[in-house]
C-alpha cells in the first residue's frame, strides 16, 4: 500500500479527534509536572493545519511535509511546536528526490528525530516525546527494511509507543517546567510522550482502516 498525502487529511481528522477523546486526561497528566497549556498548543496547532489540509493533499511528498512544518512552527507555542515543526522540517528536507516509500520515510523519520533531540537538548530517558519517537523511529526503519508487511509494521510501531508512554512513569525529568519537580516528577507519564503515542495510534488506525 502506498500512502499519498492525499490522505494526510484524513490522518489529520484522525489525530483531532484522539486529542479531544483524551484532552482532558492528558491535560491533568500536564498540570501534575508540566505548564498544563500543552494539550491547548497542540490543539491548535491540529487546527491550523486541518485549515490547510486541502493544500496539503494537492502536494507532493516533501513539499507537504514543508506545509505541515510551517504551519505548526505558526500555531503551536511552546516547546512542542519548535520540536514538531523541526522534525516536520527535516523530513522535508530528507525526501526531497528520493521516491515516495516507506524505506524513504523510514530513514528521513530517523534524521529528523536526529534533529529533534538537537534542538531540544534532549535524549531517551528523560521523560520527553522523544521517549516514544526515539524508540518508533529506530523501530519502523528495522521493520522497513526487514521488508515486513505494513499491518506487521503497524502493529509492531503502536506496541512500542504504548511501551516508551509507560516508561516515563518511573523517570526524572530533567527537561522543561517538570525538571524543577525533582524525584517528585517520577510517577507521573509524561503528556508529550502520551500525546505522541496517540497520535502515532490515530495515524495507524487510519492507514489499517483504509488497507
Amino acid at each position: 500500500m502506498t500512502i499519498s498525502p492525499a490522505q494526510f487529511p484524513q490522518f489529520i481528522n484522525a489525530i483531532s479527534q484522539t486529542i479531544n477523546q483524551h484532552a482532558d486526561s492528558v491535560t491533568e497528566l500536564d498540570q501534575a509536572i508540566g505548564d498544563g497549556d500543552h494539550v491547548f498548543n497542540l490543539q491548535r496547532g491540529i487546527e491550523a493545519l486541518q485549515n490547510v489540509s486541502s493544500e496539503i493533499a494537492l502536494l507532493e511528498w516533501p513539499a507537504a511535509w514543508q506545509k505541515i512544518g510551517m504551519t505548526v512552527m505558526a500555531a503551536i507555542g511552546g516547546a512542542s511546536g519548535s520540536l514538531y515543526a523541526t522534525l516536520f522540517i527535516s523530513l522535508y528536507k530528507n525526501t526531497q528526490g528520493k521516491p515516495a516509500n516507506l524505506q524513504t520515510f523510514a530513514d528521513a523519520l530517523q534524521i529528523a528525530i536526529e534533529a529533534v533531540k538537537q534542538r531540544g537538548k534532549a535524549d531517551v530517558g528523560e521523560k520527553t516525546m522523544l521517549d516514544v519517537w526515539v524508540p518508533v523511529a529506530q523501530a519502523l526503519q528495522q521493520d522497513a527494511t526487514a521488508n515486513k508487511n505494513l499491518t506487521e509494521i503497524l502493529d509492531h510501531v503502536c506496541r512500542v509507543a504504548d511501551a516508551g508512554v509507560d516508561a516515563t512513569r518511573d523517570m526524572l525529568a530533567t527537561k522543561g517546567r517538570a525538571s524543577f519537580l525533582g524525584e517528585r516528577s517520577k510517577g507521573h507519564i509524561d503528556a508529550g510522550a502520551k500525546t505522541a503515542q496517540l497520535i502515532i495510534g490515530a495515524i495507524a488506525a487510519e492507514i489499517k482502516s483504509t488497507d
